[in-house]
């Protein structure tokens, strides 16, 4: 969602910001950027994940995670979420056009909730998905092959996965999809997406619907942004 479907706008790391402080990792040290470095690298992992890598025990992750979480969502309740241009009507024109979409994030339930009431967005796809809702966040698979399952999609071939982090192509690309499509609206940049095996590279999700389009009618069936 975040930098694909909805505007990040360095949301994700003034939160993370907000929850290292709290955990006393001082902005400007050295502890801070190297975490920083990591977080960026990871972008789209699940969060509690990258909280467990950056600090070792459970519960410090935790800590960090319920930190990060109210900071996150005291940003999204001042206003400071907003739909990328077109996102909305890409999703409604895969949908019309008879192809299910999911949602998917690297954030909790409870934040991936928030966002989607502050959108309005309950009912803009088939299907929304976190990480718990599959067992296991991106890099792996779990989310896009749970979304198949969901939606009863027959064959892998028949998904399309599109994403603004390296690891959303790693997963597309373990899951089997036949479109795995980077989008530059967010995290990584070209090179990035290709190295982690995007098949195409958008400026937008809102080019997806015609990248879908034109893959054979048995190649697709499923949207997975």
């Amino acid at each position: 969602m975040a930098g694909t479907t909805v505007a990040d706008g360095g949301l994700v790391e003034r939160a993370f910001a907000a929850a290292a402080q709290q955990l006393g990792v001082e902005p400007g040290s050295a502890e801070h950027t190297a975490q920083l470095d990591y977080v960026r690298a990871t972008m789209g992992e699940s969060k509690i994940s990258v909280f467990r890598h950056l600090f070792g025990d459970e519960e410090r992750a935790q800590q960090a995670n319920t930190a990060f979480e109210k900071a996150y969502h005291d940003l999204v309740d001042d206003g400071h979420c907003a739909p990328l241009p077109g996102a909305a009507d890409a999703i409604g024109t895969l949908r019309e056009s008879g192809i299910k979409v999911a949602l998917t994030t690297g954030f909790s339930r409870a934040t991936q909730d928030r966002i989607l009431d502050a959108l309005g967005w309950y009912d803009i796809a088939d299907l929304t998905l976190c990480p718990a809702d599959a067992g296991r966040g991106r890099p792996y698979p779990d989310m896009v092959l749970t979304a198949l399952l969901r939606t009863a999609t027959d064959d892998v071939r028949q998904i399309a996965v599109c994403g603004d982090t390296s690891y959303d192509m790693l997963t597309g690309r373990r899951a089997g999809a036949s479109v795995v499509a980077g989008v530059l609206t967010g995290a990584h940049a070209r090179e990035q997406l290709t190295a982690a095996g995007a098949t195409h590279v958008l400026g937008s999700v809102t080019e997806l619907p015609a990248v879908v389009g034109a893959v054979p009618a048995n190649a697709t069936g499923t949207g997975v942004v």
